[in-house]
């Protein structure tokens, strides 16, 4: 649409924010959309942005995720991105960023940016998708956000879902039928990815609790210090930082279902916290000696072997048995040949949704690399990949190269050929495997926190 059809249908011309340090960029913007109609600022450190943004009403920006100050990172971009949806959450951004950042433009959909261009942009995409989110925005603005919103929930509405058509697990499928109607506990296992919480869902939603709230916890995640209060809740005062009450997951899954991810990682101190209440079904609000009854199914899941764990006392016995009344164990995915090309396809459905785009599938050198790949990160980097392809590819179809599978497929690629991240997700996958998915001490091995490591499982799709 270009200014003179703006102004035919009576429109204001749409204002747009662009934040970029190199004065040439700036100047190709300003050439290619001035002439569509639109009124720019343009800035070149993400301070005068946030500024430009407080002083006017905007329309949508388009901002670069790296800065002179901060070249490679992108850690300048995201925190202005930040900045912007805290001034005004229905403002779109759109991201632009080079070829070696698209996982940085990933990370950025994710907190919140509508789209991303890559650089060098193609002129007429670049234009096709700032002229979408003014209209999108427009729509919120002008009464319509009920309307829009119930398009956005429609599309993500698929939630985590059990595809499983291979032999492999047909098993674990039949298993699930079985023990979900009851209400004993099941310890989930598998590698990590392999999809434990979505069939903690399946049983959930197959039980007779399905009406109540399924409650997820990472407790390997939670330090020793906040993991009574998350767990069981505190009473206003019971500590220094405690200036409310608290109810604990405990107490919100009652008459549910509670799932304990990554439960081998529970220091031995808290497993017999843990333990009591699993055996009376009563817990203490931390600050209150008055006890409480709860009702809950407990789901567990883990990636450590807990009978080594047990075995090298890391691990209660006790505990272990009342966790793993039944134990329905995932096979990994480089197993589920036949649900690869079934997951990618569902994967793809629902991404090419929640961004907007019509993909039909997967051209044949693509699903070939699909099948070929040993997928470490099991269904999590399964998903990883699809949506990076669906944001990568600009055609009808996702192409090999959309997929960004050749350093992680292991092509011989040399150290000095790698970048920093594959060769950080190297050592994360070298170091989980030698403690046997031992979170916290794959950690130490490597010199990083619990909660540094699950920020890179995450970040990795490991």
């Amino acid at each position: 649409m270009n200014g003179k059809r703006w102004k035919a249908r009576g429109a204001t011309p749409p204002r747009i924010l662009i934040a970029d340090d190199q004065a040439d960029v700036l100047e190709s913007l300003r050439l290619l959309l001035k002439p569509a109609g639109y009124v720019l600022t343009a800035v070149r450190t993400p301070a005068e942005a946030a500024a430009a943004a407080g002083a006017q009403e905007l329309d949508a920006a388009l901002i670069d995720l790296n800065y002179a100050r901060d070249t490679t990172s992108g850690a300048e971009g995201l925190d202005l991105l930040t900045r912007l949806q805290a001034l005004d959450p229905t403002l779109p951004v759109v991201v632009m960023t080079a070829w070696g950042n698209v996982d940085l433009a990933v990370d950025a959909m994710r907190r919140g940016a509508r789209d991303f261009v890559q650089k060098p942009w193609e002129n007429e995409r670049l234009l096709a998708i700032l002229r979408t989110q003014v209209e999108l925005a427009g729509a919120l603005r002008r009464g319509h956000r009920l309307e829009a919103e119930n398009r956005l929930l429609r599309a993500d509405s698929t939630g985590p879902e059990l595809i499983a058509t291979s032999p492999a697990m047909g098993p674990v499928c039949e298993l699930i039928e079985r023990v979900a109607p009851s209400d004993a506990n099941v310890l989930i296992t598998g590698e990590h990815g392999t999809g434990k919480e979505v069939v903690a869902r399946a049983i959930h939603a197959r039980s007779s609790r399905s009406g109540r709230a399924l409650v997820a916890v990472n407790v390997g995640g939670l330090s020793e210090g906040v993991f009574a209060s998350e767990l069981f809740g505190h009473v206003k005062g019971a500590f220094t930082d405690a200036k409310n009450s608290r109810v604990g997951r405990f107490e919100t899954a009652d008459g549910g279902t509670l799932f304990l991810d990554e439960i081998a990682n529970v220091p031995l101190a808290q497993q017999a916290k843990l333990l009591r209440v699993l055996e009376t079904g009563e817990l203490e609000t931390v600050g209150s000696s008055r006890t409480k009854r709860v009702d809950v199914r407990i789901l567990s899941a883990t990636n450590a072997d807990l009978g080594a764990e047990v075995a090298a006392g890391a691990f209660r016995e006790d505990l272990m048995f009342r966790l793993n009344t039944v134990e329905v164990s995932l096979p990994p995915l480089r197993e589920r040949g036949e649900d690869i090309a079934v997951l990618a396809m569902h994967f793809l459905g629902r991404f090419a949704r929640r961004y907007r785009k019509e993909i039909a599938g997967f051209d044949g050198a693509a699903a070939e690399a699909l099948r070929t790949h040993r997928w470490p990160g099991n269904v999590r980097e399964l998903a990883h990949v699809v949506e990076r392809a669906v944001l990568m590819t600009s055609g009808p179809q996702i192409h090999a190269a959309d997929l960004g599978l050749a350093a992680a497929a292991g092509t011989g690629a040399t150290l000095e050929e790698m970048s920093l991240e594959d060769v950080e997700k190297i050592l994360v996958e070298k170091a989980l495997k030698r403690f046997g998915g031992n979170v916290s001490r794959a950690a130490e091995a490597l010199g990083l926190s619990r909660g540094a490591l699950y920020r890179r499982i995450e970040k990795y799709a490991l």
